[in-house]
């Protein structure tokens, strides 16, 4: 089903056996309980693996929707820059339980909460919140740039879109990070007066959009971090998988479909872009760990 075959024609897409050998469990049913029975166990499996043994510098998060219902995606990139799916669950990133429980169920499988990662999430708060609660001060953020752009052009008339737009990607490609602050606080100003709701959406989590601008990562590198575009890369695989069910019957199916479809697209993982400047990169979260540990010690001593 997932290469492509609907259950009403497995028994047609078979190797002809013969006149003398009969065919048994080929009808729909048998062919949808297998199926059934085959994603369940691949989901207890993948959502189930341990991760400790991953060296993983960044986490991703994002939402991936189904008509009215949600899947939340964990991707991991490890320090070498390979992508690794972690987990999903069933529950939007301004559902704070789901947020909570995805990254809740990450840890008990092994990741580590006492060492520095990028975290690259969209504008949901509750996701935000989550991140904050379980990860603390070793989360650093970086709020998806594109998901910040398509929110404020949002709140705008058709005949300002492209403008600010342009000016949002002018901010956005700078190299420095206080040139990019100065030009995204001017078009707040700009914004302020006639479009509120627009200058309010771009205020909302402005620095975390540029996180990782100024550390002198390579730019194939510093773009791929600064959006959650290698999760809305997986979305052609899984609407192409998904796409060819008719009719959803709850989180439990989309989640069993979504496994399969994350397994299809590992396969063709490829390590990111500009991957040579991880080091920068984990320098810069090693960087975070001292600073904490000194001022945990710092506590301590004054206590």
């Amino acid at each position: 089903m997932l290469v492509g075959v609907a259950t009403r024609g497995y028994s047609r897409s078979l190797e002809p056996l013969g006149p003398s050998v009969k065919t048994r469990g080929t009808s729909k049913s048998a062919v949808s309980r297998r199926f059934v029975a085959a994603t369940a166990a691949r989901v207890e499996e993948q959502l189930s693996r341990p991760l400790g043994d991953l060296k993983l510098a960044v986490l991703m998060m994002d939402g991936i929707h189904f008509g009215e219902h949600v899947i939340l995606v964990a991707l991991g990139i490890d320090e070498s820059g390979k992508k690794h799916v972690l987990g999903l669950r069933e529950g939007a990133t301004e559902n704070a339980a789901s947020c909570t429980a995805l990254l809740t169920n990450l840890t008990e499988r092994g990741l580590e909460t006492t060492r520095s990662r990028l975290m690259v999430i969209d504008g949901g708060k509750a996701l935000r919140r989550a991140v904050r609660e379980v990860f603390g001060k070793r989360a650093l953020v970086q709020r998806c740039q594109l998901h910040k752009k398509r929110n404020v052009l949002d709140q705008l008339p058709e005949r300002m879109r492209a403008s600010v737009s342009a000016a949002l990607s002018q901010a956005y490609a700078s190299r420095d990070k206080a040139t990019a602050l100065r030009l995204l606080h001017n078009l707040e100003r700009r914004l302020a007066k006639e479009h509120p709701g627009a200058a309010a959406s771009l205020r909302e989590g402005l620095e975390e959009t540029l996180t990782v601008v100024g550390l002198g990562l390579p730019r194939a590198l510093e773009r791929t971090l600064a959006t959650t575009n290698p999760i809305e890369n997986l979305n052609s695989v899984a609407r192409r998988v998904c796409g060819r069910v008719k009719r959803w019957r709850g989180g439990e199916m989309i989640v069993r479909w979504m496994v399969g479809a994350m397994s299809e697209a590992a396969k063709g993982f490829r390590r990111l872009k500009g991957h040579a400047g991880m080091p920068l990169l984990i320098a810069w979260l090693r960087r975070n760990d001292e600073a904490i540990d000194r001022e945990a010690k710092l506590n301590v001593g004054a206590a």
